[in-house]
């Protein structure tokens, strides 16, 4: 019987630069939730990964005639830029979607739209209002913070124009029921008070569509109006399913969506009113299943300030990073020191120090000390597991407890915590090494002490045991470094590899 079918997005971003660090966050939590689902495969499941890159946004458009260049061009170049994350970062992407290249995608949005217009949803009307092009929406002016956008800080422009609307109002109260009772499910907590909040305070009608002029000529016409271009929301939304052959005869469609068992998107916490508000109004009124989870994650911050591409100084490169320090140094600090409520601050200092206790000292220490020891007391070879004495049987218990743990952590959408129980097995590990001291059983051993002998055994199969929990839990957090101790506790003809360090402490390149 085929099991639960996972489908995991991340948002996708707008092109108008190369991608930062804090899209990074984002694409390495979808990862790492994916890589975890894969590997409860046993349970029979199936997981689906998307990404990809939001090209029709104004946005993109005015950055490319600032450089001086063909929108097209400024498009492809940076698009390829967020699709090459994919080896820096380690990425088990399924699939990656071009909004303005792919040709699933202009077909999907017009199936939604025309499905949104026969059910009464779409209108036209003249509209003045204030828009921001960072966030690409319009605000009221009681949305504003001192006359700025709270998100970007600048002043918005007055735009007047005609535009199809979208009844958003006509869905307040499902909308409220859905995510009360948990069949749309905001997590953290404190975002779904906030999307409840939204809705209480009234949702209007919102802009679906941007004059052809003002658009640059750039983006999927409106059906029927070639003079009016889809709104960037709009048509970047509908990515989630358009990637699945929605409007063909794609099966994906069925088997992942309208028949998927949990749609989950990962989003930052500044685009949660696109993606728990306007994005499930659109599919009601299109007839179409909803999301199950929306996951929030908050900001990456540099010197307190929100990561950009903006140029304003707090771009961080994720691949310079990578190269220069490791896919697993990257992807570990991302998923350990970023709390799941609250922004983090990111220095390459924290980088280097987290990388430095927990793979140098941490997890190769403790890897190289196991395997030297096996090499030093039994030639190599593993023994057989031996009785299950205090402080072994502690070291095993948390290996047993620990994928449990990590389960119960990332349905919570909790990566720390996550992390945190797969370390748990290092420390406890470190503990029953200091606790049986295997040197002085060791010692006995050789002056004749059979019970120190069969102990020995027992803690050096158990401490084994431990790497190979450790290889198998820390998969799908740091997939190359998980793949060196597996290779370090595998036996090859009969014995372990010869041990040397695992990692090198990244301090000493700088």
């Amino acid at each position: 019987m085929t099991g639960p079918r996972h489908y995991i997005t991340t948002t996708i971003p707008y092109v108008n630069a190369r991608p930062h660090l804090g899209f990074a966050l984002e694409l390495v939590q979808a990862d790492t939730l994916a890589r975890h689902l894969r590997h409860l495969r046993q349970r029979g499941g199936q997981v689906r990964l998307l990404s990809g890159t939001d090209d029709n946004s104004l946005k993109n458009v005015l950055a490319a005639e600032a450089e001086g260049v063909d929108v097209r061009e400024f498009v492809d170049r940076n698009a390829d830029a967020f699709a090459a994350l994919r080896d820096p970062l380690a990425l088990s992407l399924d699939d990656f979607i071009r909004t303005s290249s792919d040709p699933r995608h202009r077909t999907g949005v017009e199936r939604l739209w025309r499905r949104c217009a026969e059910t009464g949803d779409l209108y036209r009307k003249q509209y003045e209002g204030l828009y921001c092009v960072g966030c690409e929406q319009f605000y009221t002016p009681d949305e504003l913070v001192d006359g700025r956008c709270g998100e970007h800080g600048t002043e918005p422009q007055l735009v007047a124009e005609e535009n199809w609307f979208f009844r958003l109002s006509r869905y307040a109260d499902r909308l409220h029921a859905l995510i009360t009772d948990g069949t749309l499910r905001i997590e953290p907590a404190a975002r779904r008070n906030e999307v409840l909040a939204l809705i209480a305070g009234g949702l209007h009608d919102f802009s679906v569509s941007r004059s052809h002029t003002r658009a640059r000529g750039w983006g999927i016409p409106v059906p029927g109006d070639p003079e009016q271009v889809v709104y960037v929301w709009w048509d970047a939304l509908g990515n989630y399913v358009t990637s699945l052959g929605y409007g063909t005869d794609d099966p994906a469609y069925a088997q992942w969506w309208a028949a998927g068992d949990r749609r989950i998107h990962l989003v930052g916490k500044g685009v949660v009113r696109f993606h728990a508000v306007y994005w499930p109004a659109m599919l009601l009124s299109a007839g179409l299943p909803l999301p199950t989870d929306i996951l929030v994650h908050d900001y990456l911050t540099v010197g307190g300030r929100k990561i950009s591409k903006s140029g304003n100084g707090t771009a961080v490169d994720p691949v310079s990073l990578a190269a220069g320090y490791g896919t697993d140094a990257v992807r570990w600090w991302l998923l350990r020191d970023v709390p799941r409520v609250g922004d983090a601050d990111f220095t390459t200092e924290r980088l280097i120090a987290r990388a430095d206790a927990d793979f140098a000292g941490g997890l190769g220490n403790l890897v190289h000390r196991i395997v030297t020891m096996i090499h030093r007391y039994r030639g190599g070879s593993v023994p057989s597991p031996g009785t299950d004495r205090f402080p072994v049987a502690t070291l095993l218990d948390v290996c047993r407890e620990a994928p449990g743990r990590i389960d119960a952590a990332l349905a919570d959408f909790d990566f720390r915590r996550a992390a945190d129980a797969a370390w748990d097995i290092v420390e406890e590990a470190n503990r029953c090494i200091d606790a049986t001291r295997p040197w002085e059983l060791a010692r006995a051993e050789r002056h004749g002490n059979t019970d120190a002998a069969e102990r020995l055994d027992a803690v050096l199969a158990a401490l084994v045991t431990a790497c190979r929990a450790l290889a198998d839990e820390l998969r799908p957090f740091i997939p190359g470094a998980a793949e060196h101790v597996k290779r370090r506790v595998t036996p090859v003809d009969g014995t372990l590899p010869e041990t040397e360090p695992l990692f090198a402490r990244l301090q000493e390149r700088r």
